[in-house]
């Protein structure tokens, strides 16, 4: 009767099993992915903890432009106490009962007002001088976005550059160990020496020598990209990216202008003598009168002509505010305001000219990265070719030992300094961004 049943939940029950390392698998595999470089960045925005401090600091500029704006708003307060006092003025007249002008128990309770009519603007300034805090956050925090982006460009390539290295030590290591088989095999003969051997064999252990410093120096980005993107140890960092890029052709007269209006250096400074001339601007109103007005309402006893009953009551009045002296602080305080505005002039123009520096160095470091690659593969292709020839006469006897390793040595040279040059000629491109404010993150 109930075997249906069974059988049901035995399917049911295998089909749970079944699901699961299939969501597992999906899992793996996606964490297997290759890495590409718009990914890596991708991980440093969402990831990083600078960043999200950064973030936390955009919501407090926010919070004190609220701030300076509630200084147009009437403060309202609420109060109530209790007073007692003893004596209490009172007074008889011909014998007759004590007459108290007060009583011996005061009760209070009101709602209160208070709003600044006028300040000659010293309001206006404290927001404007929060606003700008704001937009100086908010450049701050693209600032920190496009150097972190940047070193994470810089970490993926370098572990490219290294892994690539690595390959042509390689290739170089597996060309000395034959040369070594082959040396021995003709030292066994007689037909070579024994330091033909030991020579081949100082050049193995100083490749693999390199090789464990290249190791090391891969294994110490890895660990900082990990760092950079939150990727965890346990994961694999498989990489996919490559040295070829197509700039597009532009004048220089047009990266700087575009360096100009985007580095974010420039906004920054930008905003910085901004906030000096606001802050100016509030000192300069420190001194000036202050109109401000308030309002009472509430309940208290003591009011003739029985002072113990509790009875409503409004009080109103204006306050006019001439500070006169202060010491000369506010004197000195007008002095320190104009002169930081006058750095913060002075720290914009060193920045234009900053700017303007480094895109004209990167634009020639990009030039000549360009013309090295060209050069380096005429390099490659000649390297090989004599590689070839002397690894043809070294077997027929026409060459020694000390040819062949020198020529594998120039052709695992020539093969490093391609790699060098298309890894500066990438880094280039993207060190031209930066310093023109092309946003690549």
């Amino acid at each position: 009767m109930h075997s249906p049943l069974l059988r049901t939940a035995a399917i049911a029950a295998t089909l749970m099993l079944l699901a699961t390392p299939c969501r597992a698998t999906s899992a793996e595999n996606t964490t297997e992915a290759p890495l590409t470089i718009e990914q890596t960045i991708r991980l440093v925005i969402e990831n990083n903890h600078i960043l999200k401090a950064g973030a936390d600091d955009v919501k407090a500029a926010n919070a004190r432009i609220t701030q300076g704006r509630s200084a147009y708003l009437p403060q309202i307060t609420a109060t109530a106490g209790y007073t007692y006092l003893n004596p209490v003025p009172e007074m008889s007249f011909f014998g007759s009962p004590m007459l108290k002008f007060a009583p011996n128990d005061n009760y209070e309770a009101k709602i209160t007002a208070k709003a600044t009519l006028f300040d000659f603007g010293k309001r206006g300034s404290t927001v404007d001088l929060a606003r700008t805090g704001k937009k100086t956050a908010e450049q701050s925090l693209e600032l920190s976005r496009r150097d972190l982006s940047f070193q994470a460009v810089q970490l993926f390539y370098g572990i490219l550059f290294l892994r690539e290295n690595i390959t042509v030590e390689q290739k170089e290591i597996t060309a000395l160990n034959k040369a070594l088989d082959f040396t021995t095999k003709r030292y066994q003969t007689g037909a070579a020496t024994r330091f033909d051997v030991l020579s081949t064999e100082v050049r193995i252990a100083a490749a693999k020598s390199k090789m464990l410093d290249l190791n090391h120096e891969l294994l110490r980005r890895e660990l900082s990209l990990r760092h950079l993107t939150g990727i965890a140890d346990n994961l694999p960092l498989t990489m996919q990216g490559s040295f070829s890029v197509t700039p597009a052709e532009r004048k220089e007269s047009e990266l700087l202008t575009q360096a100009l209006e985007q580095r974010l250096e420039m906004k920054l400074s930008i905003e910085q003598e901004h906030a000096a001339r606001q802050r100016r601007s509030i000192a300069m109103h420190d001194g000036l009168p202050v109109l401000s007005a308030s309002a009472s309402y509430g309940v208290t006893n003591g009011l003739l002509p029985d002072i113990n009953e509790i009875r409503e009551n409004f009080v109103g009045s204006l306050h006019l505010e001439v500070p006169l002296f202060s010491g000369f602080k506010t004197s000195a305080e007008r002095q320190e305001a104009t002169a930081l505005m006058h750095a913060a002039a002075q720290r914009k123009f060193d920045t234009e000219l900053q700017v303007r520096s480094d895109v004209e160095e990167t634009i020639h470091a990009l030039k000549t990265s360009s013309e090295k690659i060209t050069t380096t593969e005429v390099q490659v292709q000649q390297a090989k070719l004599a590689a070839e020839h002397a690894r043809t006469r070294y077997e027929n006897g026409m060459a020694t030992v000390l040819d062949l390793l020198n020529t594998e040595a120039s052709l695992s040279e020539a093969e490093l300094a391609r790699l060098q040059a298309n890894y500066a000629y990438v880094m280039n491109n993207y060190t031209l961004k930066r310093a023109t404010g092309e946003i690549f993150w």
